[in-house]
């Protein structure tokens, strides 16, 4: 039955979607348990996979975690993979969000213009990695002064002193990944000359 395949992998996707939800809502097995009746080790061996899913075990535990039971069973829904663009500013610079998911790192497409080719020198925690797209970058990295044109990528850890700019001869558009420390200091409002 050409169905069956579908139906096990399905099944098979429940004991991780049980863990995630559980501990989403920082619940325990020791805490499902005793909500629910069903003893620990039996919550163990489903959360596991080898303890095969049934109504009897699933409808308690939905009930708990507060989700209907197709949230456990259904068959993955898939997700427009596109990523919204909605680009932000901070002082002159354009930065539209490449990825949509919680969590480090962040990408970026980075638009810095002409303007933009007075260093302020800085540092902070975490790690960058630049690529260049189109124009020539400026990034002073250290005691290194480097100008990098297209396809050329850069990676530093951020802690080391360091400023990434226009070289004043028109603008350059690059990817970057940083973290969230990266983040908050190329995101926010740039009236602080020494962001950068």
């Amino acid at each position: 039955m050409e169905s069956m395949p579908a139906v096990a992998a399905t099944l098979e996707q429940v004991p991780a979607r049980i863990r995630r939800l559980r501990e989403k809502r920082g619940l325990s097995l020791s805490d499902i348990a005793a909500e629910t009746g069903i003893s620990k080790s039996t919550l163990s061996r489903l959360e596991s996979g080898h303890r095969k899913p049934s109504l009897e075990l699933l409808l308690p535990i939905a009930a708990v975690l507060a989700v209907p039971l197709d949230e456990l069973v259904a068959a993955p829904r898939v997700l427009d993979p596109r990523v919204p663009q909605a680009p932000a500013r901070s002082g002159r610079r354009t930065f539209v969000p490449l990825t949509r998911v919680q969590g480090e790192p962040k990408a970026f497409k980075l638009t810095i213009p002409s303007s933009e080719s007075e260093p302020h020198i800085r540092t902070h925690t975490g790690h960058e990695w630049l690529y260049v797209l189109s124009g020539t970058l400026r990034l002073i990295l250290g005691d290194y002064d480097l100008a990098l044109g297209p396809g050329e990528v850069a990676e530093f850890d951020t802690q080391h002193p360091h400023w990434f700019g226009s070289t004043g001869r028109g603008p350059v558009e690059l990817l970057s990944l940083f973290g969230k420390q990266g983040e908050r200091i190329h995101l926010r409002t740039r009236s602080d000359p020494q962001c950068p």
